[in-house]
């Protein structure tokens, strides 16, 4: 079945040519302008349901930003639709709650693979298949927080359906579960949980693209439950400066 409308996909409602072959997917349609204004001549393309799309350039080439909302299911969505529309990298710009305590507020978080405690990736690929970003991108994420000397984390970040059932886990009549996995996660190293990733990573192994994560720690629940230091910070800039000169960096590289 055909789910284009007058050539436009039918979710993010943009078409062949609207959007460049690098997009940035934070997850809140609100953030699309913010990070648009990093670019050069943005337009603003489409404004449908949950995803806004801007179209400008970085270094002279073609760049978007679309959000995705919340979760694997839409951003799985917004893959698919916008690689048929032309694009094939694409960055996650996201917030994400630190699990180690030495996981601030505020510090950023590069994954460099994703614990697939989700349901969209499972549609796509056994649970055997491992959820990782494409180096190249985490390569380029780690090399602009260094020259913006931002501190950050690179490792396996957590990702989940439910937003609730990490917060208030004991409240759910599957809450044993979900602390005790909770648990293994953190005894593993993981960093931050969070929502899209994994999805984003198996998505793009399957339709042969490319995909990296760059997050900011909004707060740490584990920092919290040890009495130390968890302000809540929301200001998701330096995580956008930190992929937009990925991106330029990126770009340079393969223009």
């Amino acid at each position: 079945m055909n789910y284009s409308e007058n050539d436009k996909q039918y979710h993010i409602q943009v078409a062949s040519g609207d959007v460049g072959r690098y997009v940035i997917l934070p997850g809140d349609p609100k953030r699309c302008e913010k990070i648009a204004k990093y670019f050069d001549d943005a337009k603003l393309i489409a404004d449908s349901r949950e995803y806004v799309t801007y179209t400008g350039y970085l270094e002279g080439v073609k760049v978007s930003v679309t959000s995705t909302g919340i979760g694997g299911p839409s951003a799985a969505i917004a893959m698919e639709e916008l690689v048929k529309a032309g694009a094939d990298t694409f960055l996650r710009i996201g917030t994400c709650g630190g699990m180690q305590t030495d996981v601030m507020s505020g510090d950023i978080v590069i994954a460099t693979g994703a614990v697939r405690m989700e349901g969209t990736s499972k549609e796509y690929a056994p649970v055997e298949y491992p959820a990782v970003p494409d180096i190249r991108l985490v390569n380029a994420l780690i090399n602009a927080a260094e020259k913006l000397e931002k501190t950050y984390h690179a490792g396996v970040v957590q990702c989940k359906d439910s937003f609730y059932g990490q917060h208030s886990p004991e409240t759910k009549p599957a809450g044993y579960e979900l602390m005790n996995r909770w648990e293994a996660w953190k005894q593993m190293g993981c960093l931050a949980s969070e929502m899209e990733s994994a999805a984003l990573f198996i998505v793009a192994d399957y339709l042969h693209v490319r995909a990296g994560t760059c997050l900011l720690v909004m707060a740490n629940q584990e920092r919290e439950k040890a009495g130390l230091f968890n302000p809540v910070v929301h200001d998701t800039d330096t995580a956008v400066r930190v992929t937009v000169e990925a991106l330029r960096e990126l770009i340079r590289a393969e223009k």
